[in-house]
């Protein structure tokens, strides 16, 4: 695995734990292959620093969320989103799984750009794919296959969507069941849900998009204590951010409001935390700023392309 030099001093701790657990005979896991907001970076108009000033190295970077899935022994992958940079994360995908241009499915949280629309790759103008298992919720099943271009995917049967139940778990193997999670979000199209990957010994949360955590019916430390790993929404560090927008449009919970929310907690707790979903303006882009040191000392983390996560 391949990694940009800039990003190895500071994931080098995870990266040796998660060699560590490989050794012992793990074969799920894991890997970040986008961590970037819907709209990606740089961003379309955008004239900041934090865009302009971008090296090539960087750009290459910053591909919008979406996780692998990997199970090695039933040598299975799926995606978690479908994002509009899926035609590189497709090929991370395989090249590190070692497989064949084949997928095994793509679970999806919700309907806002960033999260679905790198299915259009999957029509007849790109991949052509058959019957690619996309997994979906009641309104979002609704939304694709009523509207184009996206019902047309399903007409061609580009794709077979799978129907998916509120906490209802969906087994992919003997050793791995997915759940997904509803969650209070903007909801215009389609419910939002985070997943509950379940692997051979650990679990992880991928929670990309949410509302502020007082708006979830579930307290966020007491899921914490039910997983391994936590990769939370972190679309802003905080409100100075953005300070030219209704942030009450965009209640997403502000990276300086959960790391106060579990300042308290033990740091077996904290360390789960992995910070994804990152706005191009998110100062977190930077390995190396002050905020990216603060996620540290607070005993967290920030998701980084190529990051493995053994379950």
């Amino acid at each position: 695995m391949k990694h940009q030099t800039v990003l190895l001093p500071l994931v080098i701790t995870f990266f040796t734990i998660s060699c560590l657990w490989a050794q012992a005979g793990l074969s799920v896991r894991l890997e970040v292959l986008g961590t970037v907001q819907d709209g990606g970076a740089p961003h379309i108009g955008c004239k900041k620093s934090c865009c302009i000033d971008l090296s090539a190295e960087e750009k290459g970077q910053r591909k919008v969320t979406a996780l692998g899935l990997v199970l090695e022994a039933e040598k299975k992958h799926y995606f978690f989103e479908a994002s509009p940079d899926i035609t590189s994360q497709w090929t991370q995908l395989h090249q590190s799984a070692g497989s064949e241009s084949r997928l095994d499915g793509i679970f999806l949280t919700h309907a806002h750009i960033g999260h679905y629309s790198g299915l259009q790759f999957l029509g007849k103008e790109a991949l052509g794919g058959k019957d690619i298992p996309v997994y979906a919720m009641p309104r979002m099943k609704t939304f694709l296959e009523n509207n184009g271009p996206w019902s047309q995917l399903v007409e061609d049967r580009n794709i077979l969507i799978r129907p998916l139940k509120h906490n209802e778990a969906v087994t992919l193997s003997p050793r791995v069941t997915v759940t997904p999670l509803r969650v209070p979000h903007r909801d215009e199209y389609s419910e939002t849900v985070g997943y509950m990957i379940q692997g051979a010994e650990k679990k992880a949360l991928f929670l990309p998009d949410i509302d502020k955590w007082e708006r979830w019916e579930q307290p966020l430390e007491a899921v914490l204590e039910t997983v391994d790993y936590a990769l939370l929404d972190a679309t802003f560090f905080d409100a100075a951010e953005i300070n030219n927008r209704d942030m009450s449009a965009i209640p997403h919970p502000f990276v300086v409001e959960t790391l106060a929310r579990l300042a308290a907690l033990p740091k077996s707790e904290r360390q789960k935390v992995i910070f994804i979903h990152l706005n191009h303006t998110n100062p977190l882009l930077n390995p190396r700023s002050i905020q990216s040191q603060r996620v540290k000392d607070a005993g967290m983390h920030v998701a980084r392309i190529g990051m493995q996560i053994i379950l």
